[in-house]
């Protein structure tokens, strides 16, 4: 029985190191417990779910083992290629297929609305909307609107102390720059409209660079001028849900206790740390980490932390991931390089976009040989503000499955038929996506700060420390290093 678990008939001296319980064994909630144990904590993990790593996790579909959730992980930030060399998987990290993606834009003529991604901007934000990649997809019209951008004061931008990401490309370069180039680039990323995101919490920094450099082009074209070179994302061979696994198998080797399959009930502080109930078993904790969804996190410590109330986060968007593993040699050429982001006004397409995932990623084509090709749509808009929810992730399987079809032959060009389909699945993320709204860095310090009148509790998640597989990583690894040194100090 663990140390950490607490039973009548055990001597309290029989714990000789200080005892630490993760609450949520998704993907921080297996690095904080990690860091932990490395630090001489005994840790005991809850997981609620029947498997561990949340959002970067695996399915099976016609044989193949592929990544359920999050297939790639940002490359400029340091934080998940240092965890991948401590895990001894930097051997395994592998690059995109440089082509890049594809934007389909609206219009009668879909085959005729569909251009290459534009490739030096950020987050769809042009650096000069004059080059011709911008000017095919916006018009003239909206080219001339968006050079604006040189000669506008960015003062009243500045001055404000909350803004949304979608504000500041409207002010800045226009509707057709918004509409056309960021929301399609947004939505894919976060699930969710520019006009509900705040704009320091999803581009950090990008309005101390237009105060530096006078504008917003030139502020994205220093900032892409600043970041290290090469592909922004990466994975690994055989998919990040290799890295749930590496976690998992370390923490067992570490003597890490692992509870799928229990979802924690209540949390109680005691004189000497907490008291955890999952089960119907009591597990103490010198140290807590609640790693948990926002909705939940603030349900389980509203006992112990009761200003959480107040910062309770709505649920994020709904998401539906359509996989569809195909037998089509017309895909081999890759028409529509890596996938397809697709704009609003492509009113004939349901889905928000599309990964040809044997395109993007060489190992899992050589695994699939030619002719097979593995697709993933994703549905789920993210809406403005007064708009209603998008109740598109909850369709029945079937209905999704018709729509992917449907969608995947109209974005490649290619036609497919149910007698192509070798395996399909439908995986959904509802409110596992959470959106960094305006206000969102305020919201956040409020948690922070009353955590951290609570000795021994520390929380981590997406919901905090934005969306991606880097952001999470370094800010569990930060905090849990904290945390550590308080308890035993």
């Amino acid at each position: 029985m663990p140390a950490s678990r607490s039973n009548p008939g055990q001597p309290a001296s029989e714990v000789t190191r200080p005892a630490a319980v993760v609450v949520g064994g998704g993907i921080s909630g297996l690095i904080a417990a990690r860091d932990l144990a490395r630090e001489g904590f005994e840790v005991t993990v809850l997981e609620a779910a029947d498997a561990f790593g949340g959002c970067v996790g695996t399915h099976t579909v016609a044989g193949l083992q592929l990544d359920s959730g999050a297939e790639s992980y940002a490359s400029r930030s340091p934080a998940v290629p240092g965890l991948l060399a401590e895990l001894g998987l930097q051997e395994k990290i592998v690059q995109p297929n440089p082509d890049g993606a594809w934007l389909q834009l609206g219009g009668a003529d879909l085959a005729a609305a569909a251009q290459r991604m534009p490739q030096t901007g950020l987050l769809g934000i042009p650096a000069d909307p004059r080059a011709e990649e911008i000017a095919r997809a916006i018009g003239r019209t909206g080219v001339a609107r968006a050079s604006l951008d040189r000669l506008l004061p960015v003062a009243p931008l500045l001055r404000r102390e909350q803004v949304s990401l979608g504000e500041v490309v409207r002010s800045r370069m226009g509707d057709a720059v918004l509409k056309r180039l960021v929301t399609p680039v947004v939505g894919g990323v976060y699930s969710a409209d520019p006009d509900v995101l705040d704009a320091d919490s999803v581009a950090p920094g990008l309005r101390k660079a237009m105060a530096e450099h006078g504008s917003l082009g030139a502020a994205v074209g220093a900032m892409r001028k600043a970041a290290p070179a090469g592909s922004t994302v990466a994975s690994l061979r055989g998919g990040m849900g290799t890295l749930s696994r590496a976690l998992t198998e370390d923490l067992a080797a570490r003597g890490v206790h692992l509870y799928a399959g229990t979802p924690v009930t209540g949390i109680e502080r005691t004189g000497t740390g907490f008291r955890v109930s999952a089960a119907g078993t009591a597990y103490a904790a010198a140290a807590l980490v609640v790693a948990a969804d926002g909705p939940s996190a603030v349900d389980l410590l509203a006992p112990c932390v009761p200003e959480l109330e107040a910062y309770r986060p709505g649920p994020g968007p709904g998401v539906a991931l359509v996989t569809l593993v195909v037998d089509k040699p017309e895909l081999d050429a890759a028409p529509r390089g890596t996938g397809v982001l697709v704009s609003r006004d492509a009113e004939a397409v349901q889905a928000k976009a599309l990964t040809h995932a044997t395109a993007k990623w060489q190992w899992l084509a050589d695994s699939t040989g030619p002719g097979t090709h593995v697709l993933r749509l994703s549905y789920g808009r993210g809406l403005g503000p007064g708009q209603e929810a998008d109740a598109t992730a909850l369709r029945p399987d079937g209905e999704l499955f018709e729509a992917a079809l449907a969608d995947a032959s109209a974005l490649l060009q290619v036609p497919l038929e149910k007698a192509d389909v070798i395996g399909w699945d439908v995986v959904r993320w509802i409110g596992a996506l959470p959106s960094a709204t305006v206000g969102h860095a305020d919201r956040v310090a409020s948690v922070r700060a009353a955590v951290a009148e609570v000795h021994g509790l520390e929380v981590v998640g997406a919901w905090l420390a934005g969306t991606g597989l880097a952001a999470v990583t370094a800010d569990t690894r930060y905090r849990t290093e904290h945390l550590a040194e308080a308890v035993k100090s």
